[in-house]
């Protein structure tokens, strides 16, 4: 199958092939004629299927060709992260640039002439917007969001955004909607709160359920039993081993440790960033962007790289801890191997995390190979006892 024989605009077919797409992916096959059917749509789709042009590219063709031609907002895509707000509407401006198609991004952070920017462009409407809740819930509190002419709703990654704690700022935008419009609700795992969800915003959805759970095909898994001590000086070492490798993500799900680690690994001279909820906006962007461009060749991150962001060519993926969610393991491991490609995944697994990581192998249905450790990093329990008593300092008695 061909984007030709699945579209029929011209000029959106020609941008597609500016953009570099050359074959539907399945998600796309799928999800395409549905949307320009006008039908609602519930989907199941991992990390790095091409779900967001599975929806992106129906939507412009609607816009252009069925939609009617105001200045009012006529798509509304909601979101869970800025940097994933920030990379579909990068996405919109790359397939839209010939086309004559507004689009605006609305996320939380930055300074007060982000939040005017915002402020003017809704007033004025733009054909697409891309926004978090919470940031869009803070808009539309202030009286000058119009949202009474949406014609199509889409809910990107939406079980993140319910674990996130949205459920309250979707249901409140969806009253803001008209009833009648098109809702499409993408998601990579299909919980109970999900299905409470699309029960109430859906109207008769078409089901699309692609390769739940299962990490691509040519990603080599393997693991290190470990020590939290032996931690950095592990990764050290297998960093040392991949100079080749321009593309690295080390997850950590605390954002202490995503510090220190990078911290660590900038010491140890690995040109080296990392992403956290904690980081200003601007410097996220910053990094993502000389992580692009090779200016630095790891990032290290929390979850909020795990979904959503479209890097290309990752070429290692390490857990440096097990995360906890069995399925988070398949999003981060869904950042490399993409659309076809190879990619290597590690994970550091402690004593704590043995029982988590099983979980993560039955989810998966394949026993990941556990590497013995390097020569000289083997676990030694005795030196542990060593530093623990090394390390511990009584404290003296307020009574003597």
């Amino acid at each position: 199958m061909t984007f030709e024989s699945l579209l029929n605009d011209p000029e959106l077919i020609e941008a597609i092939g500016y953009m570099g797409f050359k074959t539907p992916t399945p998600i796309q096959e799928q999800a395409i004629p549905i949307i320009l059917d006008q039908n609602d749509i519930i989907a199941c789709a991992q990390t790095g299927t091409g779900k967001t042009a599975a929806f992106l590219l129906p939507v412009l063709e609607l816009v252009r060709n069925v939609y009617a031609e105001d200045e009012s907002t006529k798509v509304l895509v909601l979101v869970p992260t800025r940097e994933l707000a920030l990379q579909i509407d990068q996405q919109l401006e790359g397939l839209s640039y010939t086309l004559n198609i507004s689009s605006l991004a609305v996320y939380g952070g930055g300074d007060g002439a982000n939040w005017d920017q915002q402020k003017k462009a809704l007033s004025k409407g733009a054909d697409i917007i891309v926004a978090t809740p919470g940031r869009l819930i803070a808009h539309i509190n202030m009286g000058y969001v119009k949202l009474d002419d949406i014609r199509c709703l889409i809910l990107d990654e939406a079980d993140r955004m319910l674990d996130m704690g949205f459920f309250d700022d979707i249901k409140n935008i969806v009253k803001a909607l008209p009833k009648n419009r098109q809702t499409l609700l993408f998601s990579a795992t299909m919980p109970d709160n999900i299905r409470k969800l699309s029960s109430t915003i859906l109207h008769q959805p078409k089901q699309i359920n692609i390769s739940l759970s299962k990490p691509a095909e040519g990603v080599i898994q393997a693991a290190y039993l470990v020590h939290d001590f032996q931690k950095i000086a592990l990764l050290t070492h297998l960093l040392r081993g991949k100079e080749n490798y321009t593309k690295i993500i080390i997850f950590s799900s605390t954002k202490k440790n995503v510090v220190e680690i990078a911290s660590n690994l900038k010491k140890a001279g690995f040109k080296v960033g990392y992403i956290s909820s904690d980081l200003e906006q601007n410097l996220r962007e910053q990094v993502l962007l000389d992580f692009r461009s090779q200016q630095i060749h790891i990032i290290v991150a929390t979850d909020v790289l795990a979904r959503g962001i479209d890097i290309k060519e990752i070429q290692l993926v390490i857990n440096f801890d097990v995360p906890r969610d069995a399925e988070d393991y398949v999003h981060r491991v869904g950042r490399t191997a993409r659309a076809d490609a190879t990619g290597v995944s590690i994970t550091l697994i402690n004593e704590r995390d043995i029982n988590s990581f099983m979980k993560i192998e039955t989810l998966i249905g394949s026993e990941i190979f556990k590497i013995p450790m390097p020569a000289g990093m083997e676990n030694d329990l005795k030196y542990v006892k060593q530093k623990i008593v090394k390390d511990f300092k009584p404290r003296k008695s307020k009574n003597r």
